[in-house]
Parts: C-alpha cells; sequence; structure tokens
C-alpha cells in the first residue's frame, strides 16, 4: 500500500486508518484519485469535502520526482475548486519534501497545527490567479 510506504509523513500508528475510513473519504466525504504504472497503484490523492482538507497526497518513494504528485495535486484541486470556493487546508511536517512541494505549488503557511505539523491554505483567488 502507497500509504504504509513513504518515507517522510509516516503513519505513527497505521491501524488506526482502516480500510472503512479510506472508503468514507473516496465515497461520502469528498474524492479520491489513483496514478497507475507497471499495473500497479503508485500514488493517490483525497481531498475531504466536509472538513476541506487535503486528507492524503502519497507518492511511492522509487516514483517520486517524475511530475505524479504535482499531477495528482492540480486535478485534485481543479476538482474541488469546481465543487465549492471554500479555502481548502493540509498539514505537513516541517523539513520534509512535502513542504517544499506545497510551497512552490502556492499554498501558503498559516502556523501549525496537531504535534508540529505546518498547516498550509489555498483559496480558491489564490488558485485561480495561478491559471490553473
Amino acid at each position: 500500500m502507497v500509504r504504509t510506504a513513504v518515507t517522510e509523513n509516516t503513519l505513527s500508528n497505521p491501524d488506526l486508518i482502516s480500510h472503512t475510513d479510506y472508503l468514507a473519504f473516496l465515497t461520502e466525504r469528498g474524492k479520491g484519485w489513483v496514478w497507475e504504472e507497471e499495473n500497479k497503484i503508485v500514488g493517490f490523492a483525497i481531498v475531504d469535502l466536509q472538513d476541506h482538507n487535503i486528507w492524503a497526497l502519497f507518492i511511492l518513494p522509487e516514483y517520486e520526482k517524475k511530475g505524479i504528485g504535482k499531477q495528482l495535486h492540480d486535478t485534485m484541486l481543479n476538482w474541488y475548486f469546481a465543487q465549492t470556493q471554500q479555502t481548502v487546508w493540509l498539514s505537513t511536517a516541517p523539513g520534509t519534501r512535502a513542504e517544499t512541494f506545497y510551497r512552490k505549488a502556492g499554498w501558503k503557511h498559516v502556523g501549525a497545527y496537531g504535534k508540529g505539523e505546518l498547516k498550509f491554505e489555498m483559496s480558491y483567488t489564490d488558485w485561480k490567479d495561478m491559471g490553473r
């Protein structure tokens, strides 16, 4: 599974997220996308319309730096902002490739979240102003 194979932003306890949780986020709370190569899922993204956050964007380590994350990210945000103009947020650990990725993608750091994570936001206006 992609989520448990990542080397950054790992789950402290993978058993805390069940297959039922994934199903709820995909079918009731929001929408998700997968990236498939060589007949296997190598990345996925899920956005939560209820809490207006990015619930997941993960790529297998061996498939990083190939543009997969950017394509999943942009597809997800284009869909999200077609549903609502509500600002969306996410959190990630500081000093990670994910932090750099989100900053380059135009996310604004707005403070701390949880146990030492960084909280970022993307507004509808900022997304549209980037020409996406």
